[in-house]
């Protein structure tokens, strides 16, 4: 497969882990997810992390993966080598994503930072390793067809630099507070 392939797949492959941490924004509210509990004076999580949050951005990150499924034959021609999603997978990317930035927010607390605090390296593939890592353990024979070692290096450097660019724009559209 060429660059231009990989990439693709990377891209296609990852959109529905993508999705979710905004989605939750969007749809977020309600009770956090750790009811208000504290560990040595510190939030476990904190008001950002909610069910509801969380319930939206997998939702819409599952619908995601099966309109690309929709729209997979028509594009097929022209980008070759993109994966169908199975359910499993068009869950467990979403699932994970939000499942690796609740774990990053514990442990950003367990470090002292409040809410929108940055730390760099986590902040911008904790959702990675927690989207790749559910799927892997819940729909292991399509991870390896989907994620060969190109599209993993393509996914691991592409990722940061989408983040941060796409966090950037959101801040100077003050649809966030901090740049990261």
């Amino acid at each position: 497969m060429d660059i231009v392939g990989v990439l693709a797949v990377a891209f296609w492959a990852m959109l529905p882990a993508y999705v979710p941490n905004n989605a939750a924004v969007l749809v977020g509210g309600g009770p956090p997810i750790d009811g208000g509990r504290t560990w040595n004076g510190r939030r476990l999580l904190g008001d950002g992390k909610t069910w509801l949050g969380t319930a939206g951005g997998i939702a819409a990150g599952a619908a995601l993966a099966l309109g690309l499924n929709a729209i997979r034959p028509a594009i097929t021609d022209a980008v070759a080598g993109l994966p169908e999603f199975t359910l499993v997978a068009a869950i467990t990317l979403p699932a994970g994503a939000l499942l690796g930035d609740i774990a990053a927010s514990f442990l950003k607390r367990r470090t002292g930072r409040e809410r929108g605090a940055a730390f760099p390296g986590l902040d911008q593939l904790d959702f990675v390793v927690g989207s790749l890592g559910l799927t892997v353990l819940l729909a292991p024979e399509w991870f390896v067809a989907t994620f060969t070692l190109p599209v993993l290096a393509v996914v691991l450097v592409i990722t940061p630099v989408l983040h941060v660019g796409t966090n950037l724009v959101a801040y100077m559209l003050s649809l966030k507070s901090e740049p990261w």
